[in-house]
């Protein structure tokens, strides 16, 4: 396949998504805030909702809207261990479309679509990638799609890059799913649980972020 024809299936795939998230857009989807919204929206699918699911989890990079959201919601719909793996799914999937956009449009044209400052990682990635987003996914305080398509931008291979997400989001997923489905039994003791598995997981974090200068890690992109 010559480049040409490359670049004309790329910005074919590049304009459906945009497509289908002005849809989305379109319908509110994106304006929900509340995991119980969530839950009732993708309960109206039926049949069909897990593979809903996965594609706003896709998709979810394309309008920066709160990952933790989604994954609080899919613990309500689908319980905990099929929950777990469709937001495992999802994150990964929409991990993969935030890096090959941001890899094949190039820094400039990513700003003129993604307004939010964003910051990308240089040499450290292309030397000890691996390490670096496994941290990075450890910490979820640090913002998701920002880190995958500021590892888009670097010379991190994508092997590393969904590797190191794969195993760096096992923790954050399996407390957020968890949440969502104790959250239906809000006065029982595994639901008060829940909610201390979360403390943990930020107090956690933070200790990590304090420990690692994530400031060195990164390199803001200039207007």
């Amino acid at each position: 396949m010559n480049e040409k024809k490359k670049k004309l299936i790329y910005s074919a795939a590049f304009i459906l998504l945009l497509s289908s998230v002005f849809i989305l857009n379109k319908l509110d989807v994106f304006t929900i805030k509340s995991p119980q919204k969530f839950k009732e929206y993708i309960i109206s699918f039926g049949m069909l909702s897990p593979i809903i699911y996965i594609i706003l989890f896709t998709l979810v990079p394309l309008t920066l809207f709160p990952d933790s959201i989604l994954a609080i919601a899919s613990g309500l719909v689908f319980g905990l261990y099929k929950g777990f793996i469709l937001t495992m799914i999802g994150a990964l999937c929409g991990a993969t479309l935030s890096f090959y956009i941001s890899r094949l449009l190039g820094k400039e044209a990513l700003k003129k679509i993604i307004t939010k400052e964003i910051n990308y990682f240089e040499e450290g990635l292309s030397r000890n990638g691996f390490f670096i987003i496994l941290v990075l996914r450890l910490i979820p305080l640090l913002p998701f799609d920002v880190i995958s398509y500021g590892a888009g931008l670097s010379k991190i291979k994508y092997k590393d890059f969904i590797f190191a997400t794969l195993i760096g989001i096992i923790p954050g997923a399996y407390i957020y799913v968890n949440l969502g489905e104790k959250s239906s039994s809000p006065m029982s003791i595994e639901f008060y649980i829940s909610i201390a598995l979360l403390l943990i997981l930020f107090i956690s974090s933070y200790f990590i972020k304090k420990k690692i200068d994530v400031e060195k890690l990164k390199v803001k992109m200039r207007a």
